[in-house]
């Protein structure tokens, strides 16, 4: 993907309203590995209430040592967050992308989240 099909991508992204939206949307781009990397996630999102917020984790097995199936938990984003935080981690997640690139192409500032 040429870096302004991939500015273009996100700032589309960006319009979004949420995960959902922005996951079937990434399954529809031209682009076969950006299509393929969000259809591999599908149904791996999972949503918990922790200390009074809806959180999104990323939830996935992959093989240990043993060669036995262990479960990952892995935070996203929170529900009602802007979909450009799931968009970055996407990026990041299946392209190491980092998430200052996606946020400057989508042209906003990326904030490091504040540490809990």
């Amino acid at each position: 993907m040429q870096q302004d099909q991939f500015v273009d991508l996100v700032k589309q992204l960006s319009q979004l309203e949420g995960l959902p939206q922005a996951l079937e949307a990434l399954k529809q781009v031209e682009d076969q590995e950006v299509a393929e990397a969000a259809q591999s996630l599908t149904g791996q999102f999972s949503l918990a209430e922790i200390e009074g917020e809806q959180r999104i984790y990323h939830v996935f097995t992959e093989k240990n040592e043993e060669g036995e199936d262990q479960e990952f938990v892995e935070y996203v984003m929170n529900q009602g967050d802007d979909v450009l935080v799931f968009v970055s981690w996407f990026f990041y997640a299946m392209f190491e992308i980092k998430q200052k690139e996606t946020y400057q192409a989508a042209g906003r500032t990326y904030q490091q989240p504040k540490r809990r």
